[in-house]
């Protein structure tokens, strides 16, 4: 009975502890996408196939390469696409 009550109290632990970490990830992954739809500060809309892309951890930019054409925007400014 004592090792129930022990676990129910690390598993009450860690729902505390991941809840406290808002919408941070905890584990970071890699995805994959292969399309992009940017918009640049003029107005204009690029679309196209990404050859590669990249996130910043210390900010929201992200570094996207599209067609050989390298663009670093802010994440709002920009959709990631996987089809």
């Amino acid at each position: 009975m004592k090792w129930k009550t022990m676990l129910l109290a690390a598993l009450f632990g860690a729902v505390l502890l991941f809840g406290g970490c808002g919408n941070k990830q905890i584990i970071d992954l890699t995805y994959t996408f292969n399309r992009a739809i940017i918009e640049l500060p003029n107005g204009e809309i690029v679309e196209g196939k990404v050859d590669s892309w990249r996130d910043f951890a210390d900010g929201d930019q992200i570094q996207v390469v599209i067609d050989g054409k390298t663009y670093l925007v802010h994440s709002s400014r920009i959709v990631l696409i996987k089809d």
